[in-house]
């Protein structure tokens, strides 16, 4: 082979390297507008995970647009994101959620394609299905009949409980759970999922109760006024997986008065603990 042919076939072999190398960094996009629960409950997905192959791709703020460097046939699984306890800066897989997942999505470089994950809660959690929604005849929470009582008026979904204060005598006020027993610990997940609105600062925690009556209190998150409803999850799990020989939980909301203030209004809804 003479020197020309050589050289020839060396500048094709460039031509087509450099081609493939090209095609394979060209992304392809997706659109996630939002992540959808299949059941009729609320929900505050806030990020996608998205796994192409079962390997993180990246963490994404709904609405998200982003680019993927994949092209072909893949796995494509997408994982619902949550605030940990409402924080922006702790985001993390909401361990309940199921995970979207397409076996053979074909990635086409410089094209964009656009997707609406349904998903569901994992048919392994208990709680998820029996809210306290304020609709039935009778309670599951253990509360004050003088600052608390039931509302509809400008409701989320019927139904809801309020707290409030406005008697200068009284000062404070909660709600709590009764009694839950046999919470899983060793650090499985346990976390509180609530609907609130309110003007005015309050608190969620956990009374811890072990034998001989002795009751440890202890108080996880502080809830800021928000005009419009807002669904938090509270995670519980520490808190459940390191009180070793307790009886049982009671899960509290507690309100302070605040003087300046007329009166004092949490509304509340879907409270349920999930694990």
């Amino acid at each position: 082979m003479n020197t020309r042919k050589i050289l020839a076939l060396i500048l094709l072999t460039g031509i087509i390297s450099c081609k493939k190398h090209n095609i394979d960094n060209v992304p392809s996009y997706i659109t996630i507008e939002s992540i959808t629960l299949e059941e009729n409950t609320t929900h505050n997905i806030t990020d996608a995970w998205v796994y192409i192959d079962d390997n993180l791709q990246g963490i994404y703020e709904l609405p998200a647009n982003f680019p993927v460097l994949a092209s072909g046939k893949h796995k494509l699984r997408i994982k619902a994101g949550i605030k940990d306890n409402g924080i922006a800066a702790s985001r993390v897989q909401y361990p309940f959620y199921s995970s979207y997942i397409e076996e053979e999505r074909l990635f086409n470089p410089d094209t964009t394609f656009a997707i609406s994950p349904i998903i569901s809660y994992l048919e392994s959690t208990s709680g998820h299905d029996n809210p306290e929604n304020f609709e039935g005849l009778g309670l599951d929470l253990e509360i004050d009949s003088i600052t608390f009582s039931i509302d509809n008026t400008n409701s989320l979904d019927g139904k809801y409980g309020v707290l409030h204060l406005s008697d200068s005598i009284v000062s404070t006020t909660e709600i709590t759970t009764k009694e839950l027993y046999n919470l899983p610990q060793e650090g499985a997940p346990v976390y509180l999922e609530l609907d609130y609105r309110c003007n005015t600062e309050f608190s969620v925690g956990v009374y811890i109760h072990f034998p001989q009556s002795a009751v440890l209190q202890k108080t996880l998150i502080g809830l800021y006024p928000k005009e419009e409803w807002n669904k938090t999850y509270v995670n519980l799990t520490s808190t459940i997986s390191e009180a070793v020989g307790a009886d049982f939980f009671k899960i509290f909301i507690s309100m302070q008065r605040d003087t300046t203030i007329d009166t004092n209004t949490i509304n509340f809804d879907n409270f349920k603990v999930v694990y």
